[in-house]
């Protein structure tokens, strides 16, 4: 074990975590590339996904009576997003996953850059059930095609007025039930080898702590200050995903 593969292990912990802590998401966007210098492109999926699922435990937390108060809310998102993953995954022989990441990360690119310099959010506040449960299934299926589940979420949940603990309250879960299907299919394909558990090891404890630090500068922002954080990292997914797909 060098003291390179610790080194950006830990870096990718730190940046994923604080990210996870403060948003609720992104943890891949911010941790992945410093795991794929170090790690096999399947290890680092799965190393990613599990310290994203386990630090987010703790935003969970911070959330729970947003959850329980409105369980319908999150439900119209979560059952139809699970339902998408195996659609998404069964698409993959007729689609082409690079193009449509590089489809998603356009539209990401260019939602974050238009409403991310605006001084007034676009603000969508009537109750839309259907719409939400076709936004959970669409996000879903994107995350089984092309492992980009919070593309679409981030975007639609950024449109809606609601406080940060609302919103929060389902995108956590959200992401957390697509990671966990991810965790399953990983692990049935024998990614969590000595290799993985290993990199498990040095990254979940500094991405925990991590995540508490995020979670305390969440504390500290204002719904709208919520809000223009999900349409920045619209951008930021979108840019990312355009970077890995060109390089």
């Amino acid at each position: 074990m060098s003291a390179q593969f610790i080194t950006y292990l830990l870096l990718g912990a730190v940046a994923g975590g604080f990210i996870n802590g403060l948003s609720g998401t992104g943890t891949a966007l911010f941790a992945l590339g410093f795991y794929l210098a170090v790690l096999e492109p399947m290890t680092a999926v799965a190393v990613v996904a599990l310290m994203s699922t386990l630090a987010g435990l703790q935003g969970l937390w911070i959330v729970r009576r947003e959850i329980f108060a409105q369980p319908k809310r999150l439900l119209c998102f979560l059952i139809p997003g699970l339902l998408g993953v195996p659609i998404g995954l069964s698409l993959l022989q007729f689609i082409d996953a690079g193009v449509l990441r590089l489809v998603i990360a356009t539209l990401l690119i260019v939602y974050g850059a238009y409403f991310g310099f605006r001084t007034s959010l676009p603000a969508f506040s009537r109750p839309t059930p259907v719409v939400d449960s076709a936004i959970g299934f669409i996000g879903g299926a994107l995350g089984g095609a092309a492992g980009v589940s919070g593309a679409i979420p981030v975007i639609w949940l950024s449109l809606r007025p609601w406080t940060k603990a609302e919103t929060r309250a389902v995108l956590q879960p959200f992401n957390m039930a697509i990671l966990s299907t991810t965790i399953t299919l990983l692990f049935f394909k024998g990614a969590y080898d000595q290799t993985a558990l290993t990199a498990l090891a040095i990254t979940v404890p500094t991405g925990l702590v991590s995540a508490q630090i995020g979670i305390m500068v969440f504390r500290r922002l204002s719904d709208t200050g919520f809000r223009r954080l999900l349409i920045l990292l619209s951008l930021l997914m979108g840019l990312g995903i355009m970077l890995s797909e060109v390089f």
